[in-house]
Order: C-alpha cells, then structure tokens, then sequence
C-alpha cells in the first residue's frame, strides 16, 4: 500500500510504501516517525487514516483533477474554433473525441482512499468499495471544524507576534 500524507513535523507532502504489519510510517524528508494507530489497518484494508484520528475516508479515481479538466478545456477550444469556421462535423467529431477519452480514462484508471481530515491517500488498498464515495456533508463539516481551529488560534498567534516585538 502506498500512503500520501503531509507529516505533521515538517509540514510538507510526503509518500511511503507500507509492507504488511508495519507499525511506522517515517517521513522521508525529515525522518519523524509517526506510530500507526493499532488497527487502522489490518489485511490490506483502511479502517481509519493512518495519520490522524479520523475514522472518515472517502472513495474517489486516482486521476488529476487537473488534467481532466485540461482535456475538457482543450476538447471545448478546439470545438469552438471548427465551429466558427462552419466545419460541424469536425466539432461534432472533437465533442465525441474528448468525450471517449474521458470515458475511457474512467475505466482505465483505478480507485484510491482519501481522509476527509487531512487529505491523506492511500494506494493499492483492498476493500476500497467499503467505503462510500465523497459526501459533501462530510466535507463540509471538516472544513468548518478546520476554519473554526484556525479562527481560534489566530487571535493567540498574533498576541504571541506582539509579546515577542514583531509586528503582526
């Protein structure tokens, strides 16, 4: 199984590849060493995230939401240029083009766990139809637990800013 985590020391994206039983997950970048919670992950299936208390994960396509959205984008400017000069069946046939291969990615590429918490993936996991697909409710109240912890903290980081001499 292959997780994708920002670790919590160091703050910065991080992947690792865990064998069967293993109870570490150590970041590559700094070294620290974070302690799987006992019985997250037992057979090759994802009960929990790894590397946080959230028992919330999500099912989606390992796929870049970003190149998806570049073939749409480019499938619509071709289209719209063979429609300005009056060639319908080329547009017609650029519309049809991009929409088999979007299908066809669809089929072809496969399923990854993610942590609605902290945006963790998880790879090559068994089981991934367990869990359900996105909810936005779900989401919704992460992000507002997530916006919440950072209203709270960001009067104390500012008065701790003033204490030292910065300027906030």
């Amino acid at each position: 199984m292959n997780v994708s985590y920002r670790c919590p020391a160091c703050e910065r994206p991080a992947r690792a590849a865990l064998a069967a039983g293993a109870e570490v997950l150590a970041c590559p970048r700094c070294g620290h060493a974070l302690r799987l919670p006992a019985g997250a992950w037992e057979g090759g299936r994802v009960n929990r995230c790894l590397t946080c208390p959230s028992q919330d994960l999500y099912v989606r396509k390992d796929f870049s939401q970003r190149l998806g959205v570049a073939i749409v984008l480019i499938g619509f400017a071709a289209s719209c240029v063979t429609w300005h000069f009056y060639y319908v069946t080329a547009t017609f046939g650029i519309l049809l083009g991009t929409f088999l291969a979007d299908a066809l990615l669809y089929v072809l590429v496969g399923e990854c766990l993610v942590c609605y918490a902290c945006r963790s993936e998880y790879r090559g996991v068994e089981g991934v139809r367990e869990h359900g697909r996105f909810s936005l409710e779900t989401f919704e109240r992460y992000r507002q637990q997530a916006a919440r912890l950072r209203q709270r903290r960001a009067p104390h980081e500012e008065a701790a800013e003033t204490r030292s001499g910065q300027a906030p």
